[in-house]
């Protein structure tokens, strides 16, 4: 989702009042060549968002509930997809609840027609961010697990062979490359096989 206006974004609208769909989607057309979607109904907004299986939704409530934010969450989790919400007023809980339920934009008083392309560049750069953000920590949780599958397994070594830990590693590394495998996949097996041996 790099650019929003250089391509083609499947957008879905969630907006029960008519005038204010067309004035949503009005907006939208202005800006860019949108596949919009407009959903009228909030009743099952988890399914109905699902089948769609859009890359942004927007959503205008007058009076937002913690039930649509609910739905939102069960639909559109933040890793899925950016959340933009149009809400005319809200409090703080509410607020919260919004962030929590993974929304990327949640803007208070602000459904005017010649704001909703930018609120939904902000959505969308936010979302990206986040997503970044995740795949970096993600990351970094898989390389801290897979020093400490390795730390084990020299573990084993030093104790099953009475090597040095750098030899232990050496070990390591020499078998994952005659084995043509990633060193943590060698640990791993060697972590196992002296579980079940004890």
């Amino acid at each position: 989702m790099e650019e929003a206006a250089s391509f083609f974004l499947k957008i879905a609208v969630v907006e029960p009042n008519r005038e204010r769909a067309l004035l949503i989607v009005d907006g939208l057309r202005a800006a860019g060549n949108f596949d919009i979607s407009v959903i009228g109904d909030v009743t099952g907004l988890a399914r109905k968002i699902g089948e769609l299986n859009p890359d942004v939704v927007l959503i205008d409530l007058e009076d937002p509930n913690r039930d649509i934010l609910e739905g939102l969450t069960l639909a559109s989790t933040p890793m899925e997809r950016p959340v933009a919400i149009f809400v005319d007023h809200s409090d703080d809980d509410l607020t919260r609840s919004a962030i929590e339920a993974g929304v990327s934009a949640y803007v208070v008083a602000g459904l005017q027609k010649d704001r909703i392309k930018p609120v939904l560049d902000a959505a969308i750069a936010r979302f990206q961010l986040f997503s970044r953000i995740r795949k970096e920590l993600d990351a970094t949780k898989a390389a801290l697990a897979e020093r400490k599958l390795i730390d084990r397994a020299k573990g084993v070594l030093m104790t099953a062979r009475g090597l040095s830990e750098e030899d232990a590693y050496a070990l390591l590394r020499k078998t994952a490359m005659d084995q043509g495998k990633k060193i943590s996949e060698v640990a791993s097996a060697l972590v196992t096989a002296a579980e079940l041996l004890k």
